[in-house]
C-alpha cells in the first residue's frame, strides 16, 4: 500500500452552507492553510475563529490556494465561480475538487470546463452528513485526474475516507446515486414496516430495535453473492425461488386489510412476478435486475 506524505497545503472552499463549513472546519483541523467563500456572507465566523481565512471574492480565494473545494448546491451555479474565479491564467495548474451534487453527464462537462482553464478535476460524491465529517463513518466518492488525487489524497482524507472510481469523471456521481438508491430501498422498507407495526397497535421503536435491525442486517450479507449472480448473469437460486415468493401477495393483502397502502411495496412484487412470468420462477431475486437494465 502507498504511503501518502501528509503536506500542509493552500486550499479554498467555496460555499459555506453546514457541509462546507464542515469540510473547511476538517481541513483546519488537519493543519492546512484554508481560504474561505461565501456567497452570501456572515457564515465563516466560527472558521475564522479557528484561523480561516475570508475571501472578498472567488478571485481572491483561488489566488490564495493550489485546491479549490467547491461544494455548493448544484452545478449550474458552478459554472459562474468558475467565471469570477478569473481565466486561465487564475486557473492553471491548480486543482478543482467538485463536490456539488450533480449527474454524470454534468461531471463530465464540468470536467472538460475546467481542463480547458488549465487545472485538474475531481468531482466528489460525499456519503456522509455534516455532523459525521471526518469520522470513520464518513467516505467520499472521487472520479476524475489520477495525478491530482494522488497528489492530495491526504489532503481529501482530512474529512472522509476517499474511494477514488477511476478517472472516467462521470463515476462518482453514478455511484452516489447508487449508494442513494440503496438506502432509499431500505427506508422505504422501514417505512412500509413501519405502518404495519403501527397499524396493530404495537411499538415501532421496539419493533425496529429488537427485530427489524437484527433482520435487516443478517439479510444484508445475502447481498454479496447476489451481486456476484448480477455480474456473472447467473441467477441461480441459493435461498427461496422467485416462484415461490409471489405465490399469494401476503404483504399486499395484509397490508390493505390494516389499512396501509401498499404502494412502497407493490412495485418490487410487480417486478418480482414480471420475472416469474417471464420464464424465471427457479431463480433467486437478483435477476429481477435484467428487467431494471439488461445487458
Amino acid at each position: 500500500m502507498t504511503t501518502v506524505e501528509k503536506t500542509t497545503r493552500d486550499v479554498a472552499v467555496l460555499g459555506l452552507g453546514s457541509m462546507g463549513r464542515a469540510l473547511a472546519g476538517a481541513l483546519l483541523a488537519a493543519g492546512h492553510r484554508v481560504t474561505v467563500w461565501n456567497r452570501t456572507p456572515g457564515r465563516a465566523a466560527e472558521l475564522l475563529a479557528r484561523g480561516a481565512r475570508d475571501a472578498a471574492s472567488v478571485a481572491e480565494a483561488v489566488a490564495a490556494s493550489e485546491v479549490v473545494l467547491v461544494c455548493i448546491l448544484d452545478y449550474a451555479d458552478v459554472g459562474p465561480l468558475l467565471e469570477q474565479g478569473g481565466g486561465r491564467a487564475a486557473w492553471q495548474g491548480r486543482t478543482v475538487v467538485n463536490v456539488t451534487n450533480g449527474s454524470p453527464e454534468e461531471a463530465r462537462a464540468m470536467a472538460e470546463r475546467v481542463t480547458g482553464l488549465g487545472a485538474a478535476y475531481l468531482d466528489g460524491g460525499i456519503m456522509a452528513v455534516p455532523e459525521i465529517i471526518a469520522t470513520p463513518g464518513a467516505f467520499v466518492l472521487y472520479s476524475g485526474a489520477p495525478d491530482a488525487f494522488e497528489a492530495h489524497r491526504d489532503l481529501l482524507d482530512s474529512f472522509a475516507r476517499s474511494v477514488y472510481l477511476g478517472a472516467e469523471p462521470g463515476r462518482a456521481a453514478l455511484h452516489d446515486l447508487a449508494l442513494l438508491s440503496g438506502m432509499y430501498g431500505m427506508f422505504g422498507g422501514f417505512a412500509h414496516a413501519a405502518a404495519l407495526v403501527r397499524s396493530a397497535g404495537g411499538s415501532v421503536a421496539e419493533f425496529t430495535t429488537t427485530l427489524l435491525l437484527p433482520w435487516l442486517t443478517a439479510m444484508a450479507d445475502a447481498l454479496p453473492p447476489m451481486a456476484a449472480q448480477v455480474d456473472a448473469g447467473d441467477y441461480a437460486v441459493t435461498g427461496s425461488p422467485l416462484a415461490m415468493q409471489v405465490a399469494h401477495d401476503s404483504i399486499g393483502d395484509v397490508s390493505r386489510a390494516q389499512g396501509v397502502s401498499p404502494e412502497l411495496f407493490t412495485p418490487v412484487f410487480e417486478l418480482m412476478r414480471r420475472r416469474v412470468a417471464d420464464g424465471h420462477g427457479s431463480e433467486g431475486f437478483a435477476g429481477v435486475v435484467e428487467l431494471l437494465a439488461r445487458r
